[in-house]
């Protein structure tokens, strides 16, 4: 019997009838694979249609909410992100780059969650001992914790039937296969068929599970892109494997806020949390140099202070580069335009190349005036104030736009020590702004290059 097959985008799990160079839904290229869609059946599994219950849909005011429980795992940065703590039933899935810190993460939460919980860890790239040695390198206790290397999803499900743990940690999604799917583990049907039965274990028997999924670059077969629908929580690790911090973000929470982010710090002995980031990302920043701007970020409801450094210099070539790191690039371009035009600023004839410290990825476009300003700074060669915050939406003719939780975001400046800020003159809501912190107004590009060189 031929084995009836479809074609899916590893990117974002769009299913063809045949195979596309590039994906007729997210538009991304050689991300088609061919993958079976017909599992291989075990005889005598057949379900009579006669003996399926009918289910009675229930009114809205009959639905009980009162049994959503929430549990801290012993991570303050974690829980944020969580919305608060993790919910009991649900289904996380952790994503990330190998090697960014995953499994450390969870091996880490452990230790808190065995002092009112049980936890089965099961691994299928790590044997018991190699996960008990990286536990002791961690000083994980492991009073409650329970270990178990394991491929099989058969066999993980009866151990967790027989256990009956209250967290269940899953290394990886990829390493997990069905046996009743004849295809190989780590492809998209594999990792399908595996979640929705994680999903189903979640829901019926109150099992919180974290699924960790590994991407790459190239874009993995099995990516968390394609799970993203079929889980309750999406985070994200970011950051450089060579750099000590590391950013978890919420792409998806179906219990809290999304883009709400934890900050984290790679040590020897795992990673330690760090409570205020702005504080953490600005240390060490140089003092009357040219080319380096500071402004503030919203992350969720957190006000995060990043430094944004830029290097202008004369071109060697025909065509000037434009290089850009923690800042979009297409924005980072707009932005050089902008300032050529409208800020009289000859950058045509340069090499222009945009930087943000730590390892923050900065996508808001408050963060525009900032990184205008370190442009223009480095381009002029003269630094910009020590005590000068730049906040600020810029527009296609030079004018600044207002911003969200402005009031927040001055807040947080002057906390950290801060007495200039500069902001559009128009803003959408009366601000509050605190003792101590000078508040200067501009309303468009050259109106700010005046101030601030």
């Amino acid at each position: 019997m031929k084995i009836k097959t479809l074609f899916y985008c590893t990117e974002c799990g769009n299913e063809t009838p045949k195979w596309h160079g590039k994906c007729p839904s997210c538009g991304a290229w050689n991300t088609v694979v061919e993958q079976p869609t017909e599992k291989m059946v075990k005889k005598g599994n057949a379900v009579s249609y006669n003996t399926i219950p009918t289910l009675v849909p229930k009114s809205m005011s009959e639905v009980e909410t009162t049994d959503e429980l929430r549990f801290p795992t012993g991570m303050g940065e974690l829980d944020r992100v969580l919305g608060g703590g993790a919910v009991k039933g649900s289904l996380v899935l952790v994503g990330g780059a190998p090697g960014i810190g995953k499994s450390t993460l969870m091996l880490q939460i452990c230790d808190n969650l065995c002092r009112f919980a049980s936890v089965l860890y099961v691994s299928g790239e790590e044997s018991e001992r190699q996960i008990k040695l990286r536990a002791e390198r961690l000083q994980v206790k492991g009073k409650g914790l329970y270990l178990l290397s394991e491929t099989n999803l058969e066999n993980m499900i009866e151990a967790v039937h027989t256990l009956r743990p209250d967290v269940l940690i899953v290394d990886s999604i990829q390493t997990l296969s069905n046996a009743e799917v004849a295809s190989a583990p780590g492809s998209v049907t594999q990792v399908k068929e595996c979640t929705v039965a994680l999903m189903q274990l979640a829901k019926g028997e109150g099992v919180t599970i974290f699924v960790i999924g590994h991407v790459n670059k190239e874009g993995s077969i099995a990516g968390p892109k394609v799970l993203e629908h079929m889980v309750d929580c999406v985070l994200y690790f970011e950051g450089e494997r060579h750099m000590a911090y590391r950013i978890l973000r919420a792409a998806k929470n179906r219990f809290g806020a999304t883009n709400e982010i934890g900050v984290f710090e790679m040590e020897d002995g795992g990673l330690v949390e760090v409570p205020n980031p702005s504080e953490t990302l600005l240390a060490g920043r140089p003092e009357d140099t040219p080319g380096t701007c500071v402004t503030c970020v919203m992350e969720g409801i957190r006000p995060v202070l990043a430094e944004i450094q830029a290097l202008v210099v004369p071109t060697t070539f025909g065509n000037p580069r434009r290089v850009s790191n923690g800042f979009e690039y297409n924005r980072a371009v707009l932005l050089l335009a902008v300032l050529e035009k409208r800020g009289g600023l000859m950058l045509g004839q340069c090499d222009s190349y945009i930087n943000v410290i730590g390892g923050l990825s900065l996508d808001e476009p408050a963060a525009d005036l900032a990184a205008m300003m370190a442009l223009a700074s480095s381009f002029r060669d003269k630094p910009i104030p020590n005590n000068m915050v730049a906040i600020g939406e810029v527009g296609l003719t030079g004018e600044l736009r207002s911003v969200n939780a402005l009031s927040q975001r001055l807040s947080e400046v002057r906390r950290l020590g801060f007495v200039r800020c500069l902001v559009p003159k128009r803003t959408q809501a009366k601000l509050i702004v605190p003792d101590g912190l000078e508040l200067i107004q501009v309303s468009n590009i050259r109106e700010a290059l005046a101030v601030m060189l």
